[in-house]
């Protein structure tokens, strides 16, 4: 009895830092790639010739094969456990995989052919391919926070190392890219294709030193969650926080050389003030002794963050461009409190139902991946219209103010979500997780 009290003694304390450090670390493939697919991917099709549209599909078969693998995995992590298999293997998928989403079109190559039709099957079924070995390594990564303490705090602390984590690998992303956007400069097709493919040579290895128990154990059914109200506001809040963060990032690029006529470094520039921002919001918040008040409390701070910066973006001229430094980090400072307390609100909700951890981070992993790229492929399907609009008025020089897809997708958007979230957060009753340790933990 000694010894399992002991044992129960520590699965409730706080975890050490190392612990901590260790499982920031184990996503930092996963964040890079995505740092790059939402950042980038979009820029890099349309740049090679595809339209709006079919630089969207591209996304969207990605978004959707990402979704309904988060759910496949999710159940089977349930039933059989393996979390760092799940692990290593979508780590090494997306490792082969993902520089092929950046690559040349090989079936193009293949049967001599160059149609916008074969570049977008080609690149759409590489996303495909990728988004189910993110989604294994996504969903068996963010499951185990449950499973490794009940200590309310040390879960929040995991959520915000891993954030901090993200941040400096998308941080490193940008360094690179920063390089090579400023000393390369591409115009052919071939030329756009090694430029980014340069930028995309840059790997990490994860590193999850973190002992798991294999055995299988019984799973929690499905309905226990439906049942449960906290859980569909839980699955709201994430999914905007989601848009908010992958929306913004997928058009900032676009916005600084579109709309404000930054230069081209600022493709880089930006992003990495707004990870710098994040990272160091992020680093703080693990000091911070967490309940459920001030989880609701921290990120309805973000998401009215987010809207004063929505507000800013849309009415920004390019004469003020260089402001745009400086709501960088307000957007960081924004993306960071949301992002953490969102992903620990799945913490609280999951508590100490174990058995189901991975079906929640599955099912609303999928809502996020769905809305996002349903999101995305909405809005660029206006960029063809709105381009003949541009042009309509340039040939009949009528300037009149316009708003356009890219202010909407980085400023409307994320700025409507995050005062969506909030107003549902309001709504939450997060009560104080259990003290009551397992019996038996899914990790030691």
């Amino acid at each position: 009895m000694g010894n399992n009290s002991d044992d129960d003694d520590s699965f409730t304390k706080p975890l050490g830092r190392w612990s901590v450090f260790y499982y920031g670390v184990g996503h930092m493939l996963n964040d890079i790639t995505a740092s790059c697919w939402f950042t980038y991917l979009l820029i890099f099709l349309t740049d090679i010739g595809l339209s709006p549209r079919d630089a969207a599909t591209v996304m969207l078969s990605g978004q959707i094969a990402d979704g309904f693998a988060t759910i496949f995995t999710g159940e089977l992590i349930d039933r059989f456990g393996h979390f760092k298999v799940w692990h290593g293997a979508g780590s090494i998928l997306v490792a082969i995989s993902f520089s092929s989403v950046f690559g040349g079109c090989l079936p193009c190559t293949l049967f001599g052919t160059s149609s916008s039709t074969m570049e977008t099957i080609s690149y759409s079924t590489f996303a495909a391919i990728f988004n189910v070995g993110w989604a294994a390594t996504q969903v068996s990564h963010m499951s185990m926070v449950n499973c490794i303490t009940l200590n309310s705090t040390s879960r929040v602390v995991l959520a915000s190392c891993r954030n901090a984590f993200t941040m400096v690998a998308n941080l490193s992303l940008y360094a690179v890219a920063l390089v090579v956007f400023n000393v390369t400069t591409a115009k052919t097709h071939n030329n756009i294709e090694n430029q980014f493919d340069q930028n995309n040579r840059f790997h990490f290895a994860n590193r999850l030193k973190i002992g798991v128990q294999g055995s299988s154990h019984a799973r929690i059914s499905w309905s226990y969650w439906f049942k449960r109200a906290l859980y569909y506001q839980v699955a709201l809040v994430y999914m905007l926080t989601r848009l908010v963060v992958n929306v913004s990032q997928a058009y900032l690029a676009f916005y600084v050389i579109n709309d404000l006529r930054m230069a081209q470094s600022a493709k880089a520039l930006v992003p990495a003030i707004i990870y710098i921002s994040s990272f160091i919001i992020s680093v703080t918040l693990q000091e911070v002794s967490w309940t459920g008040p001030r989880l609701k409390g921290y990120f309805s701070a973000g998401g009215m963050v987010w809207v004063f910066c929505g507000v800013v973006i849309l009415i920004l001229p390019k004469s003020m461009s260089g402001f745009m430094y400086i709501l960088s980090i307000f957007i960081g400072v924004a993306n960071a409190l949301m992002m953490v307390t969102g992903v620990s609100m799945q913490s609280v909700l999951i508590d100490t139902d174990l058995n189901g951890c991975a079906f929640v981070c599955g099912s609303l992993s999928f809502l996020d991946k769905i809305s996002c790229g349903v999101a995305l492929f909405i809005l660029q399907s206006y960029q063809n219209i709105e381009r003949d609009v541009s042009s309509s008025m340039e040939a009949a020089n009528s300037k009149p103010y316009h708003i356009s897809i890219t202010r909407f997708g980085l400023g409307v958007v994320p700025a409507i979500c995050s005062l969506v979230a909030v107003a549902v957060t309001y709504t939450m009753k997060l009560n104080h997780p259990l003290s009551k340790p397992l019996v038996q933990p899914l990790l030691e």
